[in-house]
């Protein structure tokens, strides 16, 4: 398709009036993302183990999260890089997303009310409240990937190529953020805070919480932002339109990546075979063995002790990744750092002179050493015989966390501007020709960062 077929209508921009509040609106919706995935690895497994449901079925069940992520992403990447929504072409699947995140959190709170009302015979309302549990966390991770591609790819649409790794740092950030606000929230007695004003239980009012948080979050950042509006005639949509043509450019991509773009998806891959059952089921082994070993006999909500007591050691886990998000960039050399003043974030003035007294590794040595890292920890796991152990293992992989939600995203968009710089615009790459046609507009117009200060607000 040629490139003169479509056009951009207006710049992007930030509202805030300075980099910092700019860079952190634009990001801010990764904290309702989290309250989300929190909810569901400190509170889902245990819920679904105290309905009945084996472990060796439950497996099955977190199959959802890689799953979800495997289609959805690339397909709503695909679709929301054609949209010629007037709001932009990310912010509306955002919008829809959390809707739908919204109601499968609440229904997820209330199965067992929701399955009351058809069902009274005590087994078969179990077997259904299971069923329908199974079935809200498979839709819920697949609607939570709607809003989580487009979020991602609005911070990549809207920074030119030298703040990719800064937009990829603030990624990390409130990541962390939101991670330290779900466990932290999660570890309180809310039932002892509010009574039954939020549910009668804590699962019910840790879902509420999750679903407000969700909304606030993703509507924060899509008041903050402001896309360009792709125009075309028509075309674009016309020549790939349906699911099996937009899943035979999948694959065609897939097998044609790139040779470094591959490299990072092959280590994606093999790490996240260890990041997906330790972000599900750690709060449920820390609970387990805080069952074990120290709960007190009698109690009967075992969900609530399950849940505080992993809550409490991801809570450790979550400031660690949170102080290492900020720290870790200031001593690491990012990409292209001898070319691109300002590509990193510089320390504090007090701190120049400790961060200048040895040799920065580089981005890519600190995600080897992260991996590597993490690795360790998880090969003490199966030693651990007490809660202080335990929260010490999950709180070693704050680092590696950190190092995780950062580095991927940098290289991979450096790489997705580095070959839209040379390649016109066509239907058949991915979101790398649309952002960068905005970066290099946004250059030829004297503006550095759509994110700067001195850039208008909408």
């Amino acid at each position: 398709m040629a490139a003169g077929t479509a056009s951009w209508v207006g710049q992007p921009r930030v509202k805030g009036s300075s980099e910092p509040v700019q860079m952190a609106l634009l990001t801010f919706s990764m904290i309702g993302l989290q309250f989300c995935w929190g909810t569901e690895m400190t509170y889902a497994t245990p819920y679904l183990l105290s309905l009945g449901l084996s472990k060796s079925r439950l497996s099955l069940v977190w199959v959802a999260g890689p799953l979800s992520g495997l289609v959805m992403q690339p397909v709503i990447g695909m679709v929301s890089d054609k949209s010629n929504s007037k709001y932009g072409r990310r912010r509306p699947f955002m919008a829809m997303g959390t809707v739908a995140v919204v109601f499968c959190l609440l229904l997820l709170g209330w199965t067992g009310e929701v399955v009351g009302l058809f069902v009274k015979d005590p087994e078969l309302k179990r077997e259904a409240t299971i069923a329908l549990a199974v079935v809200d966390i498979y839709v819920l991770d697949f609607v939570i990937n709607i809003a989580q591609s487009t979020c991602r790819a609005l911070v990549v649409d809207t920074l030119p190529i030298e703040k990719q790794q800064l937009g990829s740092a603030w990624v990390s950030r409130m990541i962390g953020v939101g991670h330290m606000m779900m466990y932290g929230i999660g570890a309180l007695d809310l039932e002892a805070i509010f009574g039954d004003f939020l549910g009668d239980t804590q699962f019910k009012k840790v879902c509420l919480i999750a679903a407000i948080a969700m909304a606030v979050a993703q509507g924060t950042s899509c008041w903050a932002v402001h896309e360009r509006v792709l125009v075309s005639d028509g075309s674009l949509k016309s020549s790939n339109e349906g699911l099996l043509p937009v899943l035979k450019q999948i694959y065609s991509t897939t097998i044609n990546l790139p040779p470094r773009i591959h490299a990072i998806c092959m280590v994606q891959f093999w790490s996240w075979i260890g990041w997906f059952p330790f972000l599900f089921y750690g709060s449920t082994w820390v609970g387990e063995i805080f069952r074990r070993t120290e709960a007190p006999g009698g109690k009967a909500d075992a969900l609530t002790d399950v849940g505080r007591a992993g809550s409490i050691a991801f809570i450790v886990f979550a400031m660690i990744s949170f102080g290492s998000s900020i720290v870790l960039p200031w001593i690491i050399e990012s990409p292209e750092d001898d070319d691109k003043s300002g590509y990193t974030p510089r320390p504090p003035q007090g701190l120049q002179t400790v961060a200048g007294e040895f040799t920065k590794p580089t981005l890519l040595t600190a995600w080897k050493l992260g991996c590597a890292t993490f690795a360790s920890a998880m090969i003490f796991a199966p030693f651990v015989n007490s809660v202080r152990f335990a929260t010490i293992v999950i709180a070693l992989c704050g680092v590696p966390w950190a190092i995780a939600g950062w580095a991927p995203g940098s290289f991979l968009g450096v790489e997705v501007n580095k070959m839209g710089t040379s390649i016109p615009m066509t239907n058949s790459r991915r979101g790398s020709d649309a952002s960068s046609i905005e970066m290099r507009h946004m250059k030829a117009n004297g503006s550095s960062s759509p994110t700067s200060p001195s850039s208008p607000s909408s």
